[in-house]
Order: structure tokens, then C-alpha cells, then sequence
């Protein structure tokens, strides 16, 4: 049973720490996200770890995680002295779904694609020179590919991000390239930017991307971008698995496919289709 409060003192809080009052102040609201982020990217912290994540003294994140637990911002798991994302932040966060359509609208076809190509099916977001991922349909295999929603990807080595970067003026993406770098994480990772460009221009060309094992050795992403009102690109679908499944010569029946099922968002929000 999970629960706000505990009267021993073990690995969730600090020994002889009572009540004491949040800290009013930008900074203190700027330490509670921190934490808020390094706790959205695990399953379970202990206080301790917590402080060394955050480079937060104990005493500090004790504070504000008392005043998010307060709000259900955060919970704690009394039998292990865990904490975790609380109930009141998923709400909250269910508030860039309602704006963002993509994330609900897409589901469907995020489903189809699923099963027809058994591989895992995924929507992204372009957010801070970033892919962020939003939603995603899991396949039913046992060895599959697997994003946390929120999770963060650099553009350059991941499906979506070319996808979306084809679609941005030149100028822009030089601009990306100048702030973001382009880091490598494989063999494979494009680390040059006229590869890139010239990566894009086929992206472009043929309406679909492949990360071909460039941000994780052994795994494959395929995506298309999904495009708004205006004829913008403002997200991706992509489907990802082991590059063992999705061979080369699948990988060029499926990158229509996965277009296709782009397209099919795209109209679903109201969206409009660039001539290609």
C-alpha cells in the first residue's frame, strides 16, 4: 500500500527529520521538477539515491518531496522506502493529451500498425531540438523494442527525428545540428553533417525514415511524419524492433506502410499532406 506518510525512519526519509515547511520560492519550485524529471525516468528512488541523482542535499529533496507527496505529486512505498510518481501528476499530465491530439487521435492506427507488422508502434514529438516520445502501442513479442512516454532521443539518431528533420528548412536543421551536435552512440550513427543532409534528402524524397542501429545496436526504427493544418510536421509514427525482424528487405515493404498509417493520423487530426 502506497502512502503519503510513515512514522519509522528508513531509506525513504532522513532519521529525525519531522514536519518541517516547504521552501516558498523559484528556487525551491525549480529543485521539486527536478526531481519530479529524475523520478519520471525510474521505477522506484530511494531518498538517498534521489539526493545523488538531483545533486540535491537529503535534507532538501526530504522537504520537497513532503509538500509534492502532499499535493500527490509523489508517493511513497512503505515497504521498501520508495518514491514514485503520484496519481496527481499523471493527471496533470493527461492535460497534453487533450491538447495534443496526435497522442489519442493516433492510437488506432498506432494499433493497425502494430498488428499488421508485429513490431511496436510509437508517436513522437519534436520538442527542444528533441524527440520526445508521447505514446506508444507495445508488440507482443518477447523481445521488443521499448520506450518510456516522456523518454527523450537526439534527433539525428532516431527514427522520428529524421523524419521530422526532412521536413525543416534547411536553415533550421543546420541550426539543430549547431546546438545539438551530433553524438555518436553506435557504428552506425550518422556523425557527419553533410551525410546527414544527405540522409534527409532521401527521407524527403521518399516519405519515410530508417534508423538503421544508429542510436542502439541491434534495433531498427522506421517512421513518417504526421503533419497539421498548415502542412507542418509536428510529429512522427514510427515502429521499431530488432534489426534480426526487420531486415532490409522487409524494411522496404514496410516503410510504405508505416507512411501510409502517418498519412492516416494526418488526416484524422485534420491534418494536410504535403505534395510529395
Amino acid at each position: 500500500m502506497k502512502t503519503a506518510r510513515t512514522t519509522r525512519a528508513a531509506r525513504g526519509r532522513p532519521r529525525g527529520s519531522g514536519a518541517e515547511a516547504p521552501a516558498a520560492s523559484v528556487q525551491a519550485l525549480d529543485r521539486a521538477l527536478r526531481l519530479l524529471e529524475v523520478l519520471a525516468g525510474a521505477d522506484g528512488m530511494t531518498l538517498t539515491a534521489l539526493a545523488h541523482a538531483s545533486g540535491l542535499a537529503t535534507s532538501t529533496v526530504h522537504r520537497l518531496l513532503a509538500t509534492l507527496a502532499a499535493h500527490g505529486f509523489v508517493e511513497i512505498d512503505e515497504q521498501d522506502q520508495t518514491w514514485t510518481i503520484g496519481v496527481e501528476a499523471f493527471r496533470v499530465g493527461q492535460a497534453f493529451h487533450r491538447r495534443f491530439k496526435v497522442a489519442t487521435m493516433g492510437r488506432p492506427m498506432m494499433r493497425e500498425l502494430m498488428e499488421a507488422t508485429g513490431e511496436t508502434a510509437n508517436i513522437g514529438i519534436f520538442e527542444g531540438g528533441d524527440v520526445v516520445f508521447i505514446s506508444q502501442v507495445e508488440s507482443a513479442e518477447p523481445i521488443r523494442a521499448f520506450f518510456r512516454a516522456g523518454e527523450r532521443r537526439h534527433a539525428h539518431a532516431s527514427g522520428i527525428g529524421k523524419a521530422l528533420l526532412a521536413e525543416m528548412p534547411r536553415e533550421r536543421v543546420d541550426r539543430i545540428i549547431r546546438d545539438k551536435g551530433l553524438p555518436h552512440f553506435t557504428d552506425a550513427t550518422i556523425t557527419d553533417a553533410e551525410r546527414l543532409r544527405a540522409d534527409l534528402d532521401e527521407i524527403r524524397r521518399r516519405g519515410w525514415s530508417l534508423d538503421d542501429e544508429e542510436r542502439s545496436r541491434g534495433m531498427r526504427c522506421i517512421a513518417a511524419p504526421i503533419f497539421d493544418e498548415n502542412g507542418e510536421a509536428i510529429a512522427g509514427l514510427s515502429i521499431s524492433g530488432p534489426a534480426d525482424r526487420l531486415e532490409p528487405e522487409r524494411v522496404d515493404r514496410l516503410g510504405p506502410m508505416v507512411r501510409r498509417a502517418a498519412d492516416a493520423v494526418t488526416r484524422a487530426i485534420g491534418g494536410r499532406l504535403p505534395e510529395r
